[in-house]
């Protein structure tokens, strides 16, 4: 499924071929996901701040979900919870239900003292493994949310350069984000820093201010192998040395495994860097 400002399109993975597309513009699709259970169903976030939920079989609109007061940016399910989380270019999430799409609960963004987003600011929302948590991402920070309480657990906020991307690895045990500055983190399931990365171990020592990763993608097997999307059109395959395995040094256990997310709130710093 795609679409960049036009119609939506649905592909045939086997055949490549397009099988339908629907919802011409306007308002332009900013964001698209399939419901886990039927893949029939899609939810839609558009430019006018609403999701809207399709059914493909039926080329029906079924329901339009209105709480947002700028464009969607994020949206993900969680199938153990049945609900739909929401974020927009507003810093504000919202948590729907998908047996009959009413909203259960809404929350701004906790934006850092001293931060500023910018009026074109993304909010990116990724459910964590075991789809009770979600990471949530935003140039002034990255945060780890509960969904039933809608509560912030975890920030991580950057002194720097602003954030671009991050997502979780493949098993939800790393956090892998990328920066203004070209600047690579690796984190935790914890938000605690584990590897910082500088753009000169990828890039040309040469390389402009102008080039920075837009997107990152974690490998859908390898753990530790992640890809990076450039401004300029480039795309750079990340992973440890191979005498090394794994990013930076993994920290003391506490209270469980090192993935564990704690249930109490907590403003994190960030840690100092591992090269």
């Amino acid at each position: 499924m795609s679409s960049s400002g036009g119609k939506i399109s649905l592909f045939n993975m086997m055949t490549f071929k397009v099988m339908t597309t629907f919802m011409p513009p306007p308002p332009a699709a900013t964001f698209l996901a399939f419901h886990p259970q039927d893949n029939n169903i899609i939810a839609i976030g558009m430019d006018d701040s609403t999701v809207q939920i399709y059914n493909v079989r039926v080329d029906e609109v079924k329901s339009k979900l209105r709480g947002h007061s700028k464009r969607i940016t994020g949206l993900a399910f969680s199938h153990p919870l049945n609900v739909l989380v929401s974020s927009g270019a507003d810093a504000q999430l919202c948590v729907w239900s998908t047996d009959g799409w009413e909203k259960l609960r809404s929350r701004f963004l906790q934006i850092p003292p001293g931060s500023t987003a910018t009026a074109l600011s993304d909010t990116r929302v990724q459910f964590h493994q075991d789809q009770i948590h979600f990471l949530v991402v935003h140039e002034t920070q990255i945060a780890i949310y509960e969904t039933n309480k809608l509560e912030c657990l975890k920030q991580w906020v950057p002194r720097e350069a602003p954030i671009t991307h991050a997502t979780f690895s493949c098993d939800s045990q790393l956090i892998y984000a990328s920066f203004l500055d070209a600047t690579i983190c690796v984190f935790n399931a914890n938000l605690r820093l584990q590897c910082r990365i500088n753009p000169t171990a990828y890039l040309p020592s040469n390389f402009s201010s102008n080039v920075y990763p837009l997107v990152v993608a974690a490998h859908p097997s390898e753990s530790n192998q992640f890809a990076l999307g450039l401004t300029d059109g480039g795309v750079h395959v990340l992973e440890p040395l191979e005498s090394e395995g794994k990013w930076g040094i993994a920290p003391p256990i506490e209270n469980g495994s090192p993935s564990t997310i704690p249930s109490a709130s907590h403003t994190g710093t960030p840690a100092s860097d591992q090269r």
